[in-house]
């Protein structure tokens, strides 16, 4: 997959089908806007993924915004699915002040020979979010490019889409999640050394630290699995700040791995999220860790085997 980024000038060869969005997630809903620009390559178009960078969750929500997909998430999903082009523009004061005609003709016609563009009905552009469906589809007439509008879709009368699985993550539901994504809510980062205090206790664990932008769930114990290095290991995940033995605030995902006990320190892991368990909890002591610690193993097995 060809990644375009940080650029306000290029030009993309060939001629391309766009899917326009935030794809925050890339949930179910996204899944048809991008479903669309792939059935367009038997018609000789590059499949193209249109976003900006910072999203503009993140660009008008200040620093404290969460996303539930980061730029390396994103882009590893899109590759699995088989896009050719992914169109990182950059989103500042200037960019955000173009003129939805001037999106639509220099961006998305110009620079990326545009035949084909898919988009949600609510599809928003240019300054002030005044591009439009009306606006696309009024120049897909004079400008020889066909759009498809995608109709929202519904889950239990809801509209699917990033705010409804922000807000089951931020529930704990993680089933629901899983199902409104198409796939379990993750997150992937480099196995940091930890205190070994797991492993001490006779619970070995890897220390995954998410980035600051990726929305995190509860505070709590998750039936979770790990994928490293192309095998998929079954775990227990505390997710917070382990208040029982140390006092910071940076956020940890501390993971034991069943009929796993190998040093991966240093090394990518995709850690996802199943099942929430039970809050965290502060111990009066470590013992008390312990053996709740072994009563949340011995579940584990027993989850896992259905």
């Amino acid at each position: 997959m060809q990644i375009v980024s940080d650029k306000t000038e290029f030009k993309l060869k060939g001629v391309s089908a766009v899917a326009i969005g935030k794809f925050d997630g890339i949930h179910a809903g996204h899944y048809r806007l991008i479903d669309e620009i792939l059935r367009q390559k038997k018609n000789g178009l590059k499949s193209v993924i249109f976003t900006f960078f910072p999203s503009a969750t993140v660009y008008f929500g200040g620093e404290d915004a969460k996303e539930l997909t980061t730029r390396e998430e994103k882009r590893e999903i899109f590759e699995r699915m088989g896009i050719d082009v992914l169109v990182e523009f950059p989103l500042n004061p200037e960019t955000a002040a173009t003129d939805p005609v001037d999106f639509v003709k220099k961006i998305l016609i110009e620079m990326m020979n545009m035949k084909f563009l898919a988009a949600g009905e609510d599809v928003s552009f240019g300054k002030g979010g005044k591009g439009n469906r009306v606006l696309l589809e009024e120049m897909a007439e004079e400008n020889d490019f066909t759009v498809k509008i995608i109709e929202k879709i519904f889950d239990h009368g809801k509209e699917i889409s990033s705010t409804y699985v922000r807000e089951e993550i931020l529930k704990g539901n993680m089933e629901l999640a899983s199902e409104l994504l198409s796939r379990n809510y993750s997150m992937e980062g480099i196995v940091e050394n930890g205190m070994h205090l797991g492993r001490k206790m006779g619970f070995p664990t890897v220390n995954l630290y998410p980035p600051k932008e990726k929305l995190m769930p509860p505070y709590g114990v998750y039936y979770s699995d790990v994928f490293y290095n192309g095998c998929m290991y079954h775990g227990i995940t505390n997710i917070g700040v382990k208040p029982t033995v140390q006092q910071t605030k940076r956020v940890n995902a501390e993971t034991y791995l069943y009929d796993f006990d190998r040093d991966i320190y240093g090394k990518k892991i995709r850690l996802e999220l199943l099942k929430f368990k039970r809050p965290e909890q502060k111990f009066q002591d470590l013992a008390g860790l312990q053996k709740q610690l072994r009563q949340d193993v011995e579940d584990g097995k027993h989850w896992f085997m259905g």
